[in-house]
């Protein structure tokens, strides 16, 4: 067998791994140990990815709409119609889940008539946007569980879904072995409405009524003495409450406060809890930033309401699927009509794709060339362990193609990174390694200016009627993609 290093990329997960292959075809998924943030972990979902490189539903050749059908057509045919539709539409969105390839980006910064709109099944744009209101910009940080004596989780299932739980529960494993010479453990309290994988996991569990969530960061606020007054709780989650602030206080700049909610004004109080106790720079880090979620839901709400207008003249679908998991997929559908050219980049014939006019199909990642940087200053690369099964292409060639650069994309990637890294032998060295690591930035400095204004919002929330719904995650299902 052989082995190449390479990187999954999918549904807010960029993992670097090695793929095993035999008699030329890849058989085996493995993590790449050189990834220090991954310590070489895999997920279920990287696991079975070998097995989409050989589905028989992909889409297998260019495709275009005649009536309510669709027809084989070539690439030649369709950057004729596509480049001359796009040259008069003026601006052209493309619409995408979070890009985390700097090379791509590089493209689309380099195509002036494209605004980028990203949009993620799963948003973290509650954290985002608290985290730029907290003095860290518009990003989200590396949760060094490794250094945390004392958890606490409002509902984020950092071992299973939420965020980044390959790299966590690699951190979180560390504080959970006990050391003959120094038998220590960390202590994990978790708050949520519902029974997750992590939950089941800690050493005190609490459960509450979902839209406790921000009352819950409330009465822990208080209780470590960052202000403001608890909410009215019943005893025993006040008294777990209590606890949990005492083992936080305690631990101090050991201690890491963590929520899975994507409201802006509850990961705001969360972000006060974490600067009371002194967490940022030690069990939060904003030297590195973590890059697989970026997408503001605003931004898409935006979109949807322009294309509803008629004042979008084309637009460019890649690896998103909307019409299935935005809240309102028929909405979408229905302004997706009002648009007079309509691309979809993708592997699969999709709810969003069925109605677009134009289907280009992209590269499987175990047949592609690329890079993705999930961390500041970490770049994961990705090469090719097949020739393409079918008649695919990447998006990027289209990309470069429609602008009049008659370069494909293999050989932009390739003088991309070698004018980067100081040269072709550096680049390939890289391509081996697989992984590349610099030097981290330097991380913002925390604020709590937008406090008061999130507190008070949290306080007026209503509260929830009789009945309330969770909807959450599973590892086997993600987002059902």
């Amino acid at each position: 067998a052989k082995y190449y290093a390479t990187t999954y990329v999918q549904g807010g997960e960029v993992v670097p791994i090695l793929a095993k292959v035999r008699d030329g075809r890849p058989i085996k998924i493995e993590g790449n140990d050189k990834a220090t943030f991954t310590n070489g972990g895999t997920s279920a979902a990287v696991q079975a990815s070998v097995l989409d490189l050989y589905d028989t539903h992909r889409v297998r050749f260019p495709q275009r709409k005649a009536g309510d059908k669709f027809e084989e057509s070539t690439y030649e045919h369709l950057d004729k119609t596509i480049g001359a539709e796009l040259a008069a539409a003026g601006q052209i969105v493309l619409l995408s889940n979070t890009i985390t390839s700097p090379s791509t980006l590089d493209i689309i910064s380099k195509f002036p008539k494209i605004r980028l709109v990203q949009y993620d099944a799963v948003s973290y744009a509650g954290m985002l946007l608290a985290n730029e209101a907290s003095g860290f910009g518009r990003s989200l940080p590396t949760y060094k569980f490794e250094n945390a004596d004392v958890i606490v989780s409002l509902g984020a299932d950092f071992l299973g879904t939420w965020l980044n739980p390959i790299e966590q529960a690699s951190g979180y494993s560390k504080g959970r072995k006990i050391d003959e010479k120094n038998p220590k453990m960390n202590k994990h309290y978790h708050f949520e409405g519902h029974l997750s994988m992590t939950g089941s996991n800690a050493d005190e569990r609490f459960s509450h009524r979902p839209s406790q969530t921000g009352a819950v960061a409330l009465a822990l606020l208080a209780a470590v003495g960052g202000g403001g007054s608890a909410p009215a709780l019943d005893a025993k989650l006040s008294a777990g409450i209590a606890k949990a602030a005492a083992d936080l206080k305690a631990a101090g700049a050991r201690g890491l406060v963590v929520c899975g909610s994507n409201d802006a004004n509850v990961q705001t109080i969360v972000n006060a809890i974490n600067g009371a106790i002194g967490a940022y720079g030690s069990t939060i880090d904003f030297s590195r930033t973590s890059n697989t979620s970026k997408a503001i839901d605003k931004d898409f709400t935006d979109l949807l309401a322009q294309m509803e207008a008629g004042q979008v003249a084309a637009i460019l679908i890649h690896e998103a699927n909307p019409v299935y998991d935005y809240f309102e997929g028929a909405r979408f559908a229905n302004a997706l009509k009002k648009v007079k050219t309509s691309v979809s980049f993708t592997g699969r014939m999709d709810e969003t794709t069925q109605l677009c006019k134009y289907i280009l199909p992209t590269h499987h990642y175990l047949e592609s060339w690329g890079d993705a940087e999930p961390k500041s200053g970490i770049v994961s690369f990705i090469q090719p362990t097949i020739n393409p099964l079918f008649k695919t292409r990447p998006y990027q060639d289209s990309l470069l193609k429609w602008n009049g650069n008659a370069t494909e994309y293999h050989d932009y990637h390739k003088e991309f990174w070698s004018a980067k890294l100081g040269g072709e032998i550096e680049f390939l060295k890289a391509l081996q390694a697989g992984v590349i690591e610099n030097a981290a930035a330097t991380g913002g400095s925390y604020s709590g200016a937008a406090t008061g204004t999130a507190a008070a919002a949290l306080a007026a929330t209503a509260a929830g009627g009789k009945d309330e719904l969770v909807i959450f995650r599973k590892v086997g299902v993600g987002t059902g993609v």
